[in-house]
């Protein structure tokens, strides 16, 4: 079913034509980004040109540049690589190639490039659209193309798109298909300790990485691996020495695997290479360790896109076609960027030589300005990375009055990633003095259990104990929903009895809860006057002061997987309605996220509910798309429908009237997949998140080392959710939160940033363009 098209006036009357095309290395992620591209541009009265092949089927023509519709990309985020390929061009790269290139957009009435690949790729683009006047100018001079031809085409306007595994642009925290990557490089690191934890052996683990040490590093953090070697942080001549001494001591410590990763770019600061090969012999050699190589290759570049990469890349082409609808001649080509969790713009060539600073900062041997020149958050997780690693760090220690007694306690459902946040700040508080301490089952274990014999509830945490806990799901210390008020009297009794510094607490809307009935029992009980962090882990997403919280994503592809399979089924039958049903509490996130990364037709949330003329509207939109579909684009559809979304129109009794009003044109059933949405291995991006955040908490809680109680009461900063809000990482204060920015009832946020989005799922389904909606 194509949606709707109007006309937008220009090129006298006729519909704007926007090509898209894929260049450079393939990246999980790019067939998202060209069907965001396909159907907002027909949804904004545009037509869509496909250009395969990338730079060699713009030079080519003919065949290779193809007007595409919507049903022609139905079922490509789920695709991995490119399926409008991507080629060299050598020919590109020569003036008469792009002069012919010109040739062939005009013939078509094309005048915007969408184009997604790495930096040369975008670089060619922007000297394509640079030398356009003149391209059009000698096409007129040798008789190929008229003055009347070109009048509509005076100007190109070109919006770029970064899709790269290696995640080596400037200015943008992501590009598509890195998360991807790193992905595939976790699982086989997880993979691969099984076995080195059952020879006791060392794993060294090349990943890639050229120019940029994104993957090595990430894949650092996400693992717990002892030692990375990095382009843009490479060690001095004598790292032989720095890397036995780290291993060596996590050896003695009671650590029976080793696992280096190695970036195919890694060098010494003199620039000679380190090579696995190298590293092997050192383990071998020096430490006397059964050490293996492990070169991962373009297995990190194929399969299927993660979640993340679907909702960037179709968020980002989304905004591609508003940019180049927006454009005027003077505008400069654009980028679109993401930074922390909000989409932007941002020049394009001021990115790329951002980009082509660092390489050449690292070529001159000024290591400290390329890590700068990196970005922010790459040197926040260089440091957090370097300080949750090495085991003995006599120069981070603090003084003695200022070290705490931290409690670590879990509140609420599991959630992926809440592990590696316990990992992360226990090895970082071992790293400045701070004993950290664990309270087992949340509050009921603390008032139940605490003085349990032979093993309390109340326990210290050592580093070897969560050293493996980077790629555990649930909770190792065990969760719980239970509250401090349950037993307020008995929750102060055990906080003075511990004698406790400060509190971390890790989980969902009841962690916030649980601060907030701490913090407001200060004047009754001046033993809860202390510093209280919370870092927001939940499936659910509805923690208030954060945009994202630790599980979300981990949720999101379990989800994403799950509703693959159910669509393949689906499709497999043709006519048939899958109406999945998702977890995520009072708010709709969830299902408006997966949604938008699975393609759903419909997503029923709690926000927008649901209503019978919803229903029916919905119903009469499948018979018709039913109707039309032909041969080989017939394909089966979703509908995501929250857990909470309505009390009377549940997942089954939405199947059920969707099969009785289909009159047997079209099947329908539903599926619940319940708490597989909560559990597995931890994605990636959670663990990643998790360890920075997490250490960012712990830096918070112990400024107030040393203050008493009556100066940590009166701050109001002693009580913080930290989080991430539009493009930066923000620690709110509880009271101001819990006061202006919480809905209680609902057990969400008042704003929640993504209900905007629910509008881009029903534009790239067709849904907001049928009659009535």
């Amino acid at each position: 079913m194509e949606a709707p098209a109007a006309d937008t006036g220009s090129m006298q009357g006729k519909r704007r034509r926007i090509g898209v095309m894929t260049s450079g290395g393939d990246a999980p992620g790019m067939n998202a980004a060209v069907r965001a591209v396909v159907r907002t541009a027909i949804s904004r009265g545009c037509e869509a040109y496909g250009i395969y092949e990338g730079y060699e089927g713009l030079v080519r023509g003919g065949d290779l540049i193809k007007q595409m519709h919507w049903d022609d990309v139905r079922g490509w985020l789920s695709e991995g690589g490119t399926l409008i390929g991507t080629a060299r061009c050598k020919s590109f790269m020569e003036r008469p190639g792009r002069l012919q290139g010109a040739k062939n957009l005009v013939t078509r009435g094309i005048n915007a490039l969408i184009i997604c690949g790495g930096d040369g790729s975008l670089t060619g683009a922007d000297i394509f659209r640079d030398e356009w006047p003149g391209l059009l100018s000698e096409l007129v001079r040798k008789g190929e193309l008229t003055a009347v031809q070109i009048k509509p085409f005076r100007h190109l306007n070109i919006v770029g798109l970064v899709g790269s595994i290696d995640n080596d642009m400037a200015s943008t925290d992501a590009t598509i298909g890195a998360f991807s990557s790193l992905a595939r490089i976790c699982q086989a690191v997880d993979f691969i300790e099984s076995t080195a934890f059952s020879h006791s052996r060392a794993f060294v683990i090349e990943v890639m990485g050229r120019h940029c040490g994104w993957l090595a590093l990430m894949a650092g953090v996400s693992t717990g691996a002892d030692y990375v070697f990095l382009p843009e942080h490479p060690p001095g001549v004598d790292w032989e020495k720095r890397m036995c001494e780290i291993i060596s001591k996590h050896r003695k410590l009671g650590k029976r695997k080793t696992t280096v990763i190695v970036a195919e770019g890694a060098q010494d600061q003199q620039l000679n290479k380190i090579s696995p090969d190298k590293v092997k012999d050192v383990l071998s050699n020096e430490l006397g360790l059964d050490t293996r190589i492990t070169t991962l290759g373009h297995v990190q570049r194929g399969g299927t896109a993660s979640a993340y990469d679907r909702m960037l890349a179709t968020l980002q082409g989304i905004e591609a076609v508003e940019a180049v609808l927006e454009a005027t001649p003077e505008t400069p080509t654009p980028m679109i960027a993401i930074n922390e969790n909000k989409i932007v713009r941002t020049p394009l060539m001021e990115a790329v030589k951002l980009t082509h600073d660092v390489a050449a900062a690292i070529r001159a041997k000024d290591f400290e300005k390329a890590m700068q020149m990196r970005s922010d958050e790459f040197e926040e997780y260089y440091r957090a990375y370097m300080i949750t690693t090495a085991t003995d760090q006599q120069g981070s220690l603090l003084p003695e009055d200022k070290r705490m007694r931290v409690a670590f306690i879990h509140v609420g459902a599991p959630a992926g990633g809440m592990n590696a946040a316990t990992r992360a700040a226990v090895a970082y508080c071992l790293s400045r003095g701070h004993k950290p301490v664990a309270i087992h089952n949340g509050f009921p274990g603390l008032c139940r259990h605490h003085d349990d014999k032979p093993l309390g509830a109340v326990r210290d945490l050592v580093w070897l104990e969560v050293d493996g806990w980077d790629s555990k799901g649930g909770s190792e210390i065990g969760t719980n929903r239970g509250l401090p008020n349950e037993d307020i009297e008995k929750t102060a009794h055990c906080f003075d009895l511990y004698k406790f510094d400060a509190v971390f607490l890790v989980g969902g809307f009841e962690a916030f809860t649980a601060v907030a009935q701490l913090r407001e029992a200060r004047d009754k009980y001046p033993v809860f006057s202390i510093p209280m962090a919370v870092l927001p882990a939940t499936i659910s997403n509805n923690v208030p002061g954060t945009e994202y919280s630790i599980g979300s994503d981990t949720c999101l592809n379990a989800l994403v997987e799950y509703c693959d399979a159910i669509r393949q089924s689906a499709s497999a039958s043709r006519r048939r309605v899958f109406v999945v049903e998702t977890q995520g509490g009072r708010s709709g996130y969830i299902a408006t996220m997966a949604g938008l990364c699975v393609g759903a037709f419909a997503v029923y949330t709690p926000e927008e509910g649901v209503n019978i003329k919803m229903i029916s509207r919905d119903i009469d939109a499948l018979r018709e798309g039913f109707a039309n579909d032909q041969g080989m684009t017939r394909a089966g559809k979703l509908i995501l429908r929250n857990e909470h979304a309505s009390q009377t129109y549940t997942t089954e009794v939405i199947a059920n009237m969707i099969r009785e009003e289909a009159k047997g044109r079209f099947e329908s059933r539903f599926a619940i997949p319940g708490h597989v949405q909560q559990g597995g291995i931890p994605s990636p991006m959670d663990r990643v998140r998790a360890v920075r955040l997490a250490v960012r908490c712990i830096q918070h809680l112990e400024k107030y080392g040393g203050k008493s109680r009556d100066e940590i009461k009166q701050d109001p900063m002693s009580a913080t959710v930290i989080g991430i809000q539009g493009a930066s990482v923000i620690l709110s204060a509880m009271q101001k939160l819990e006061e202006e920015e919480t809905d209680w009832p609902d057990r969400r946020p008042k704003r929640e940033y993504w209900l905007g989005l629910k509008g881009s799922v029903d534009v790239l389904s067709g849904r907001r363009n049928m009659p009535g909606s």
